[in-house]
């Protein structure tokens, strides 16, 4: 890896535009760090993984997903909060599925991008809030979004936890069949950074936060934001409006402790984290 180079990684979604923005404006180069994006469809499941295999330096993942991989031994920390407004999980089944209930799919097969990634998660949490439970083998692991289509169109899957407005054009389009919402009652996305990384470019990943948080201020501020969003990932303008103004953007690092144990409480709760587990610190502290 050369010198000054910082490995970022993420979903392919409309959320991370702010960071792609700044890449293709230079402004991490200005600030003297070099930046090397990667896409990651599989989500959050597969970016833990890639900082068990030293593959990426930072990623943008959900919330309860990297505490739950921290907790677990996972070799990373979260340097700052990201998107601090809750993310809306989209519920969904195939069109021609009779499932049209969504206090129904409790009992249903579900189809997950792995074992502790955001869509297995979010599902145990959302049954957990409404008293029911959900057996494990009622989980598949489909990897991505194209595979989850494919899998709920031949009915080896009755259910699909997404977010809500990456779903949409498929809800439009007659593919997909939303049947419910599921808001987390938490931030949805924080910034991880590796422990490698930190010990090795603390300064550069301060450098990183510092641009990504000046380039999610200055999207919030763009009158033009909704049409860039609206073009570069082909959504309908008004769906991308009510998207927008229902997001905010961290435009500092701080992360609220008391947020921090909402999730571990709701982790517990569901069972996917020990009553008894010691938590371990789950937040980078600058030295």
């Amino acid at each position: 890896m050369k010198k000054n180079t910082i490995r970022i990684g993420g979903v392919p979604e409309h959320f991370n535009l702010p960071i792609h923005l700044a890449i293709e404006k230079g402004e991490f180069q200005s600030r003297g760090v070099n930046v090397e994006w990667t896409t990651y469809k599989g989500g959050t499941g597969q970016m833990t993984k890639a900082f068990e295999d030293g593959e990426i330096d930072v990623c943008v993942l959900l919330t309860e997903g990297i505490i739950n991989a921290i907790i677990n031994g996972n070799p990373s920390k979260i340097i700052s909060n990201y998107v601090i407004s809750p993310l809306c999980w989209g519920v969904h089944t195939a069109v021609d599925n009779p499932l049209n209930n969504y206090l129904d799919i409790f009992d249903k097969n579900f189809a997950i991008s792995r074992f502790g990634s955001g869509s297995h998660l979010m599902a145990i949490v959302d049954a957990n809030t409404k008293d029911q439970q959900i057996k494990p083998e009622k989980f598949k692991v489909i990897k991505n979004l194209e595979n989850a289509l494919e899998s709920l169109k031949k009915h080896e899957t009755d259910v699909f936890y997404w977010e809500k407005y990456t779903t949409k054009p498929y809800v439009n389009s007659g593919e997909l069949k939303r049947i419910g919402e599921f808001y987390t009652p938490w931030p949805c996305f924080v910034i991880a950074a590796s422990d490698k990384i930190l010990k090795e470019q603390p300064e550069n990943i301060i450098r990183v936060l510092r641009t990504i948080h000046d380039s999610n201020d200055k999207f919030m501020q763009n009158e033009n934001s909704v049409n860039l969003v609206s073009e570069r990932y082909e959504q309908k303008v008004d769906d991308v409006k009510r998207w927008y103004h229902n997001t905010e953007w961290a435009i500092h690092g701080w992360v609220s402790n008391k947020m921090l144990k909402s999730v571990i409480y709701s982790l517990k709760m569901a069972g996917i984290v020990e009553a008894d587990k010691e938590i371990p610190a789950l937040v980078w502290e600058r030295g």
